[in-house]
């Protein structure tokens, strides 16, 4: 099941609804409390874990491969370890294409199996709340646009846990379009004076397929629709029109013709995510172009630094 977000998640302030849910909220963080200390790291396989304190579209994905590319240049042989989630197979995919993906119910298990194929570093897409593996590396992911909502952890709130918890991690990523950078980096250094905060942006990387000329209707069901939108706009393409569905959303036929119906009547182009493109039937794909994207490192060699 694809659940959209409430939207009183990414209001500036909590309402109504995030204080009627708090004493749910209170008992998740009560729970989460007793959950599991770290054991000890895994074998002697470096661990790198690209996580998040928002839920969804914060680019841990975008970053994972990022790494792995700039890890291939430096001829540092790494691998992808992501936890099998049936509703991610779009996530799956796109990795798959950038290297060699260990999957399982247990990332424990996954990063065993990396290290008995001899895999210098395993990059986790995902898993900074797992409570079995001490990762020796840990970057925790937000987007410049939602940031941290409300404020308030789950069901009031979008947050995994507090955002006092950076005081715990030592990297932070800011990725998106350069939007309110001062102003967040701000409020991570008042947070965490030590925090190492990284930078990200998102690149288009195949715009030579669109025609500046023309109107677009942009659609997507990733946890960063706004961001996607953003980037477009900032590259000179038109948009007339932007649909957000549910982060992983599954597309049925008839989303999918009243999409092509409402491009057909404002008389525009349609353009998705590559994520989006991987879950559609084929039969749908024929008028739907997606933009790939890369995320760009401001500060790559010192981040590589860190890593190696």
């Amino acid at each position: 099941m694809n659940l959209k977000k409430p939207k009183f998640w990414d209001y500036k302030k909590p309402n109504i609804y995030a204080y009627l849910l708090y004493p749910l909220t209170f008992l998740i963080n009560f729970i989460n409390i007793f959950k599991t200390r770290p054991q000890n790291r895994i074998g002697k396989i470096k661990t790198i874990c690209i996580g998040n304190i928002y839920v969804g579209g914060t680019g841990k994905t975008s970053l994972s491969i990022k790494i792995k590319k700039i890890l291939d240049e430096k001829k540092i042989k790494s691998c992808f370890v992501k936890k099998y989630y049936k509703n991610q197979i779009d996530e799956q995919k796109i990795l798959k294409k950038h290297g060699k993906v260990f999957l399982s119910d247990k990332r424990q298990d996954a990063i065993r199996e990396a290290e008995q194929e001899n895999f210098d570093i395993a990059i986790l897409d995902d898993g900074l709340q797992d409570k079995s593996i001490e990762c020796n590396i840990k970057f925790v992911c937000f987007n410049n646009i939602n940031w941290i909502g409300n404020g308030m952890t789950i069901p009031s709130g979008p947050l995994r846990e507090s955002i006092k918890n950076l005081k715990r991690y030592n990297h932070v990523f800011l990725n998106g379009n350069l939007e309110n950078q001062d102003k967040l980096t701000n409020q991570l250094l008042k947070i965490n004076s030590n925090l190492i905060i990284h930078v990200g942006q998102y690149k288009p990387i195949n715009l030579n397929e669109f025609k500046t000329n023309l109107k677009y209707l942009v659609f997507s069901g990733i946890g960063n629709h706004q961001t996607f939108v953003s980037m477009i706009k900032k590259h000179g393409l038109d948009v007339l029109k932007d649909i957000e569905f549910a982060d992983h959303y599954s597309y049925k036929k008839d989303d999918i013709d009243l999409i092509l119906k409402e491009a057909n009547d404002l008389k525009c182009e349609i353009i998705t995510t590559e994520k989006d493109f991987l879950r559609l039937e084929s039969s749908n794909k024929n008028k739907i172009k997606f933009i790939k994207s890369e995320l760009q490192i401001t500060d790559e060699n010192k981040l590589i630094n860190y890593i190696i």
